[in-house]
């Protein structure tokens, strides 16, 4: 295992990321597994943590498998040749998409309380999860991020498969991953406890954040 668990696992990403310190910089995490390695990053580097919410469509029947992602601000991202390869009509992705939307605003909802989205206009944004396999859901996320002007993209994760981390650094400023085993196997495959976490703990620790 390269990972005890989450925290650990922000506290090995965070020294990654020393050079951020005390520098303004916007930490968002992909929830909900992203949010206790970017509390422990967010901590190191005395910056705000705020969730910036992405949810996958997965293939009916295959839902791990991604066909495609959204995130908040209502972006969708599409992989077409996963679609073209299924064949996989337009109105399939459209059910799935509005199943998605609905959980990706409760998700929201339930998360911020109230509050509204972190202004990250002119502000580097480290943009964290706890690993990537096919890095639908943080291409979804760097893309919508984009659209808001930041000064620049960091995506920072502890573990991913090599071409994914390859694929990923085309769209933002800087990817940072610890780790890139080979085979991979998985994200949770890395990380001794790797258990779910709930909706409660995500708004306890930005709480606490």
């Amino acid at each position: 295992m390269l990972f005890r668990d989450r925290a650990d696992a922000g506290r090995q990403l965070a020294l990654r990321l020393a050079q951020y310190k005390e520098s303004a910089a916007q930490v968002l995490a992909l929830p909900r597994g992203g949010v206790p390695v970017a509390l422990e990053v967010a901590r190191a580097l005395h910056a705000p943590l705020d969730v910036f919410v992405v949810r996958k469509l997965g293939v009916p029947g295959h839902e791990e498998l991604a066909m495609g992602a959204i995130a908040s601000g209502g972006l969708r991202v599409l992989n077409k040749d996963t679609i073209a390869q299924l064949q996989i009509d337009e109105a399939t992705v459209n059910a799935v998409t509005a199943a998605e939307l609905t959980e990706l605003q409760r998700r929201e909802a339930a998360y911020r309380d109230g509050r509204a989205r972190p202004e990250i206009r002119g502000k580097t944004v480290i943009l964290i999860d706890d690993g990537l396999a096919t890095g639908a859901s943080m291409y979804a996320a760097a893309l919508a991020l984009r659209a808001a002007e930041p000064e620049r993209i960091v995506a920072a994760v502890p573990v991913a498969p090599a071409e994914t981390c390859d694929e990923l650094s085309r769209h933002v400023d800087e990817m940072v991953c610890l780790e890139m085993p080979e085979p991979f196997r998985g994200v949770g495959a890395w990380y001794h406890d790797f258990r779910q976490i709930s909706d409660r703990e995500v708004r306890e620790m930005l709480h606490a954040a």
